[in-house]
């Protein structure tokens, strides 16, 4: 890319301020330009359709609809979409179900400006990019073998159920925020409680808390 032909990228995030401050980054190099800016995941998906951008930066815990939700709708609709996380969830569970998703790089927002814009290169010209310090996390990860935790044995769904009981949302509000019905919810519950070996809500939120898997 060129100054004459620079990269266009969308910014998503839930936070204005930190929405401004990549823009004002990107302000600063030549061969790169934001077009848009979303607040959701619902947002991004609207927001790819009407710009097209080369390169989405997507953080993943944002209201309405997640980041990783949001990846999967653009890929299946735009398979050449290029996405990179930009988040402060560090850990390999959640890059891996990004990575699933469809992501094309994943990265933390403590990252240098400089590490980010190469990440932005990386998968311009086709590539991946992760993080060194979380790719050398997931290469320990896959010699630890079958010993993680308890919530990586649940789908992208399931997982999602579970951070929406443990932050409080009854299983009715849960069915009204995925825009599923309420027994298709108790069932996810039911199959999360299972993998986990657990019993109750309670013993979800707790889990949730102490894993730093909900705010």
């Amino acid at each position: 890319m060129n100054v004459n032909n620079p990269i266009r990228i969308l910014i998503v995030d839930d936070h204005p301020v930190l929405r401004e401050g990549i823009a004002a980054v990107l302000g600063n190099e030549r061969d790169m330009v934001m077009v848009a800016d979303a607040s959701n995941g619902r947002e991004a998906i609207e927001q790819f359709r009407a710009h097209r951008p080369d390169v989405t930066l997507m953080d993943l815990r944002m209201p309405v609809m997640s980041g990783t939700d949001a990846i999967r709708a653009i890929r299946s609709d735009f398979p050449e979409a290029r996405i990179i996380v930009l988040t402060t969830c560090g850990g390999d569970a959640p890059a891996v179900r990004a990575f699933k998703a469809g992501a094309s790089g994943y990265v933390t927002k403590d990252i240098p400006r400089s590490e980010l814009m190469g990440a932005i290169n990386r998968v311009i010209e086709g590539g991946t990019y992760v993080s060194p310090a979380l790719a050398e996390e997931l290469v320990v990860d896959l010699r630890r073998g079958t010993d993680r935790p308890p919530h990586e044995l649940l789908s992208d769904r399931e997982f999602e159920v579970m951070r929406l009981i443990a932050s409080g949302k009854t299983v009715s509000e849960i069915a009204q925020i995925l825009s599923l019905s309420v027994g298709t919810i108790s069932t996810y519950r039911m199959r999360i409680l299972e993998k986990m070996e657990m019993k109750t809500n309670a013993e979800l939120t707790r889990y949730a808390l102490q894993n730093g898997l909900v705010e």
